[in-house]
């Protein structure tokens, strides 16, 4: 081999060391950035899941309380007492009037079929229910982009493994005196290199201060 391919081959490898080196300091730099999004975006997780708890605690709340006030009307209705019945009926809650009014416009005592209590009226919607509902989806989408943040991280954790195999080729090149040897072994490095950069450019990115 002569001089000049012998300095040829000194360049292609130095070349893919220090390309790779860059390659590797940037997937882990990507690897740690999406972890910490990962991270922010598992906390808003958690804060949503403890909202939609409070949510639906506060939904079987009011609806205890509003199943008592109804027995206790209708205790006092069925014992005719006027004034006792329109003392629990005027302190139901305001979610719960339109579902009760409703129900009392059906009839029920005279119509057949009519819904058993006010609770089974499409007129019973709690606002908590609503917002439970709400924060329950949201948990959803938020897990979901959670679980895009790692697979993330984890893509350009290979792409620093891609990285650390081409440098390995690079370096060992420089150390082999049979010819095909060390172009064998640059080849394969700058294979797996372009592969790695082909990976990592595919990957999304995030960058922040």
């Amino acid at each position: 081999m002569s001089a000049a391919d012998r300095d040829r081959l000194e360049l292609a490898a130095a070349l893919l060391l220090a390309l790779a080196a860059v390659a590797t300091a940037w997937s882990s730099y990507q690897a740690t950035r999406w972890n910490g999004e990962q991270a922010k975006t598992a906390s808003r997780v958690n804060k949503v899941r403890i909202d939609a708890a409070r949510a639906a605690d506060l939904a079987r709340s009011q609806t205890q309380i509003d199943i008592a006030t109804f027995i206790q009307w209708v205790d006092a209705y069925a014992q005719d007492k006027p004034e006792l019945a329109n003392f629990y009926r005027t302190r139901f809650r305001a979610e719960f009037k339109p579902a009760f009014g409703a129900w009392l416009a059906s009839r029920p005592l005279r119509t057949r079929g009519a819904p058993p209590t006010p609770f089974a009226m499409p007129e019973y919607r709690l606002a908590a229910v609503a917002e439970a509902a709400r924060l329950d989806a949201e948990e959803e989408v938020l897990a979901a982009q959670a679980r895009r943040n790692i697979q993330r991280s984890s893509n350009y954790v290979l792409g620093v493994v891609l990285c650390a195999v081409a440098l390995f080729f690079a370096g060992i090149s420089t150390k082999l005196t049979t010819p095909q040897l060390r172009i064998g072994m640059l080849a394969f490095g700058w294979l797996i290199f372009a592969g790695a950069v082909v990976w990592i450019a595919t990957s999304p990115v995030s960058v922040g201060i």
